[in-house]
């Protein structure tokens, strides 16, 4: 581009400073920029935060957010997979999966993300996030951030694959192409009906990429429990902590408070008011109680076509 080129294109984009809306944007990142330079001359602590793991669909929204009634706690308040798609994502690992290993971590990857956070949330408190993609980045993350915590939430697979198809059928809301742009290989998901991936982009995905949806479904929650299994060797045992879905059925205020004892934080009278409203509705994007065997109203036919595919891995995981 020619300099004259350059500066006609300056000139073209003068009247948007006129925009209210567009001014705002402009002046939040600076704001970001400044901080995040801050940060590189401060360099201030993030002491143990605390990961939420686990299959889309498995329960970890309702565990982030009762969680985040804790005092103490700095979130972003959403997923940031775009964080991690600029720092190590599928187009630095040839678009394998949205995952990372324990041996790609890189100093240079906790700087950023340090950094992020900080020019977001500030100091003070205890980072909680919960991304669906770093199910598969649980080794990556316990190399950046040693002294993390992660809570890992598992679900039984045949509710799991079922709300898993449930999300997939919601249009493209969940659609991967809106993060990461047009995947490399072409997808055709149940005949066609799907053209993208939901939730997450699993490893082997290029194989699937004429399945029948139960299919997809069932791979990414076997891929994802697996990777959350095997990267649990990285963690510490002290700084591993499991919750399955359905003890949130049974006793949510009993469930939590084990939890908030084991990651140190204070279980307060209003946080235990709302865990112990769980089982009424668990979720602020989830209307009515949870259920136990939904599948069999939802979609059984689907689940019971990939019951083979799922089994090994339930009975690993304590389900008949």
């Amino acid at each position: 581009m020619s300099a004259a080129t350059a500066v006609l294109r300056r000139i073209r984009n003068l009247p948007k400073l006129r925009d209210p809306e567009i001014r705002a944007k402009n002046l939040e990142a600076a704001r970001l920029a400044a901080r995040e330079l801050a940060w590189e001359l401060l360099r201030p602590p993030l002491r143990e935060p605390i990961f939420v793991v686990g299959c889309s669909r498995a329960g970890t929204t309702v565990t982030y957010e009762a969680l985040a009634r804790a005092p103490g706690l700095l979130t972003i308040g959403h997923e940031t997979p775009q964080l991690w798609h600029r720092i190590w994502g599928p187009r630095h690992r040839g678009w394998e999966s949205e995952g990372a290993t324990w041996e790609e971590a890189r100093p240079a990857h906790a700087r950023a993300a340090r950094r992020w956070w900080w020019a977001r949330l500030g100091a003070g408190g205890r980072l909680l996030d919960k991304t669906c993609i770093n199910v598969l980045r649980v080794g990556y993350l316990a190399r950046l951030f040693p002294d993390a915590h992660f809570v890992y939430v598992h679900r039984d697979g045949r509710d799991n694959v079922s709300s898993l198809i449930d999300g997939w059928r919601k249009g493209d809301h969940f659609a991967l192409s809106k993060l990461l742009g047009p995947l490399p290989e072409p997808v055709a998901i149940e005949g066609g009906a799907f053209t993208d991936w939901r939730f997450f982009l699993p490893p082997g995905w290029r194989a699937l990429g004429r399945a029948r949806l139960a299919e997809a479904c069932a791979h990414q929650w076997v891929e994802a429990n697996r990777a959350a299994l095997r990267d649990r060797r990285h963690v510490a045992p002290e700084r591993w902590h499991v919750l399955r879905y359905e003890d949130l059925l049974e006793d949510p205020g009993e469930a939590f408070r084990r939890l908030y004892a084991r990651l140190g934080l204070e279980y307060t009278p209003a946080a235990r008011a709302h865990c112990e409203r769980l089982a009424e509705r668990p979720t602020s994007i989830v209307s009515g109680p949870p259920q136990r065997e939904k599948w069999k109203r939802r979609n059984p036919r689907e689940v019971e076509s990939i019951l083979d595919r799922i089994a090994p891995l339930q009975q690993e995981l304590g389900y008949a």
